[in-house]
């Protein structure tokens, strides 16, 4: 049964098993929640993205469970093997890497393969890298598009992205530090020139935030996890319609130095920056 915090106990009552889709850390370890641990500590099996890189999180908090390994590549052949474990009663617990099963890493192939038997599922939540990023970014626009990982290959991502060339809400990928510079290129030659947050590293020693505008973006020896977030378009066009004061003074507001805010103003409003640098001094 659960109780009254959501707990998952008295396993052994239910004919048929559950799937816990269980948020884990995306950094720091301690970011792991209570019932987190509790739902790991009474499942009866834990299927892991990678069985070696979770040991290290669960002995961390001593949670001693058969392992099984569910990766993207395997998804429908693992899940058939989870849909016989509930189907006898066992209830089981899904865990990736790091943050959310099903957002940019495997399980939504799981959850609707145990939906499709009439088993249930439920998720008990955890960290997204996302939603710290945006909090980090200080934007004060609402909303967000999340568009994950870019495909690999040049086509396929000129097809994902195009389609949100014009909406007026900021977009988010995720990206590798081998990539992340060739996604910045690439998201320039595509969306033009527009404001860029580039997180890292969330929750961990090095967390940082980089802004600046994607023509002129550069990061030097990346490393680790980036989230990507990119100005919406209504958002790029409409400070065009202020005074060049404003203008400047609504880039400055977004923790630009004054330098920067002068660069990127003129850009947005195709002046030279002598130009803007002349109100900036006024100012």
């Amino acid at each position: 049964m659960i109780d009254e915090f959501g707990v998952l106990s008295d396993i052994g009552e239910y004919m048929q098993g559950k799937l816990y889709i269980v948020g884990t850390p995306i950094g720091n370890m301690s970011d792991m929640t209570y019932r987190a641990v509790s739902t790991l500590n009474e499942v009866d099996t834990i299927a892991c993205e990678d069985t070696r890189h979770s040991l290290i999180l669960l002995n961390r908090y001593e949670i001693k469970k058969p392992l099984m390994s569910y990766y993207m590549h395997k998804e429908r052949e693992s899940g058939e093997r989870i849909i016989t474990l509930l189907r006898e009663g066992k209830n089981v617990a899904l865990i990736t890497d790091a943050g959310m099963p099903c957002v940019s890493d495997p399980g939504a192939v799981l959850v609707s393969m145990v939906r499709d038997a009439g088993l249930e599922c439920t998720v008990i939540p955890g960290p997204t890298a996302v939603a710290s990023a945006m909090a980090l970014t200080g934007i004060t626009r609402r909303g967000f598009c999340f568009l994950g990982f870019l495909p690999e290959k040049k086509k396929e991502k000129i097809a994902l992205v195009t389609p949100y060339c014009d909406i007026d809400i900021q977009l988010v990928f995720y990206s590798s530090p081998h990539d992340i510079n060739d996604h910045i290129d690439f998201l320039y030659s595509v969306l033009g020139d527009r404001k860029v947050f580039a997180v890292k590293e969330i929750t961990k020693i090095f967390e940082r935030v980089e802004c600046g505008t994607l023509g002129e973006f550069h990061i030097e020896q990346p490393r680790g996890e980036f989230v990507l977030i990119i100005e919406g378009r209504v958002a790029a066009n409409a400070k065009v319609e202020l005074s060049i004061a404003d203008h400047f003074n609504a880039n400055l507001a977004t923790g630009l130095t004054k330098k920067d805010a002068i660069k990127l103003t003129a850009k947005e409003r195709g002046v030279h920056k002598d130009e803007v640098y002349k109100v900036a001094i006024d100012l």
